[in-house]
């Protein structure tokens, strides 16, 4: 089977494997003290990203799934992702003035990623999150996704250690071996 046949097939089984995986690449982590909540911090390899690309398709096959990796894929990259919740103590409000929190507060939360020396991001960017009650509205700021991109090439070993520290509370790491992820 080839490359693109064994990732399709690991991406259309329903049988837990695709699961298994992510749960290799996520971790989640204890809510905090006090502070924003570093719900969790996923490494996603180029592999785990297009099992998951394949995964949303239906009737794939090796063949287009190989095309749509040239297509799609033009540079292999590794993404960390690190979602930011709000939790009482840091909410949507900021006290005592009853100002609402900035939509790109992710901003003031540090991640560093370090492998055998502190990594720098190819790109990065964030977004807010943001709940809705049924109808659409009012919604109201939840949190935030963190996005940081990095060649391979940046990675000089087979571990990687993703490091946020908060405006508020402590600092939160994680370790990821990357040779399980492929």
């Amino acid at each position: 089977m080839s490359r693109f046949g064994k990732l399709t097939s690991l991406g259309q089984r329903r049988d837990g494997s695709l699961e298994r995986l992510l749960g290799k690449c996520t971790k989640q982590l204890p809510p905090p003290r006090h502070g924003p909540y570093i719900f969790s911090i996923a490494l996603h390899t180029s592999y785990v990203q297009m099992v998951q690309y394949f995964s949303r398709q239906s009737n794939y096959s090796a063949q287009q799934a190989a095309l749509d990796y040239r297509r799609y894929y033009r540079e292999e990259i590794v993404r960390v992702l690190v979602e930011i919740r709000l939790t009482q103590s840091y909410g949507q409000f900021i006290a005592p003035t009853n100002s609402t929190r900035p939509r790109d507060f992710w901003k003031d939360s540090s991640v560093q990623v370090d492998g055998e020396k502190p990594l720098t991001p190819h790109a990065s960017h964030g977004h807010s999150n943001s709940g809705c009650s049924r109808g659409g509205y009012p919604c109201a700021l939840i949190g935030a996704t963190t996005e940081l991109e990095f060649l391979p090439t940046a990675f000089t070993s087979d571990s990687a250690t993703v490091e946020v520290d908060p405006p508020e509370g402590d600092p939160v790491c994680v370790n990821f071996d990357r040779s399980s992820l492929r």
